[in-house]
């Protein structure tokens, strides 16, 4: 008999032969190398506007000539009145957003793969997904009609739940459950892909020692697709601080605006609204250097419990 073939697991090292077997892929890369240099590292030149005095008067000048604030323009930031409610802001609706985004979209994959009939299952999909290529104005419009003094919860549950009209951290639910409306469809598309990586015959082995489908799907499912929600997390942990000032701008009013804002908005107002472009850019900054921070924090967590790791 013959003996088979060992496959070697070990990595190829990096050579000029390996470049030219592989030359068609990194062709295909050569665009997104081209759109990342100009649009990702390019800009990074910015950030000197950090640690200068620009303004639109200056703002045409060359880096040498602007006038040299050191970190002044962070020691502004950081002691502006709004900076700790603007950070508990970020910090309470990214922790929300996370939370419920993630086990929104877990629940509606594991929902979406145990349902038998394909043609259902495609069209629930489709209608899911739909609300994520929606602009987040006609997103909050609807938002507003469902959540507003007097509009559809309140008629439905005849009473005033007072979300949009108070004063109070209740407000970042109503962001995030619009968030979670909007993109649960589109995420739960990663979970769904991990699902179908699953090796089938664990379903079976599992149905033979008279495993319920539920036992499956946390014996088998959730184990399968645990190191896709590690990375996932660990990406969300990473853009906790980036929170993007759409949502909040187009849901709040003048009442709730105290835990509306949050630092993307905070380094509009400050830089662009004050004409005061180094601030904006230091506000920029210190979101950056927080969540690469918080990136590595939480990569090195995941690694040390003996979880996936993104880098």
């Amino acid at each position: 008999m013959k003996k088979k073939k060992k496959v070697s697991s070990t990595k190829q090292k990096f050579s000029l032969d390996l470049m030219w077997r592989q030359r068609y892929l990194l062709l295909m890369s050569v665009p997104f190398v081209i759109w990342l240099i100009i649009f990702k590292y390019v800009p990074l030149w910015g950030w000197t506007m950090a640690f200068q005095e620009v303004k639109p008067s200056t703002f045409a000048l060359p880096v040498w000539e602007r006038t040299f604030v050191g970190f002044g323009n962070f020691t502004k930031a950081f002691t502006d009145r709004l900076f700790a409610q603007t950070m508990i802001n970020t910090i309470g609706i990214s922790i929300l957003g996370i939370a419920l985004g993630t086990l929104s979209s877990i629940i509606f994959a594991l929902i979406l793969n145990e349902i038998c009939f394909t043609r259902f299952k495609k069209i629930t999909q489709t209608i899911s997904y739909l609300p994520h290529f929606v602009s987040w104005v006609i997103i909050a419009s609807i938002a507003k009609m469902l959540f507003n003094d007097g509009g559809a919860f309140d008629t439905m549950l005849n009473t005033k739940l007072h979300l949009m009209s108070t004063n109070s951290p209740e407000f970042w639910f109503v962001v995030c459950l619009v968030d979670v409306w909007k993109e649960m469809g589109w995420n739960a598309i990663i979970y769904l892909s991990a699902m179908a990586g699953i090796d089938q015959g664990l379903y079976e082995a599992a149905k033979v020692d008279g495993a319920n489908r539920f036992q499956r799907i946390w014996h088998v499912t959730l184990p399968g697709i645990k190191p896709t929600i590690i990375v996932l997390l660990i990406m969300s942990v990473s853009s906790a601080l980036n929170v993007g000032m759409e949502r909040q701008m187009l849901l709040s009013n003048s009442i709730v605006q105290d835990h509306a804002m949050v630092l993307s908005w905070f380094a509009y107002i400050r830089g662009i609204g004050s004409n005061n472009y180094g601030l904006g850019t230091a506000i920029g900054v210190f979101q950056s250097v927080v969540g690469v921070t918080l990136m590595f924090i939480a990569n090195k967590v995941a690694g040390l419990v003996g979880e996936s790791k993104l880098v």
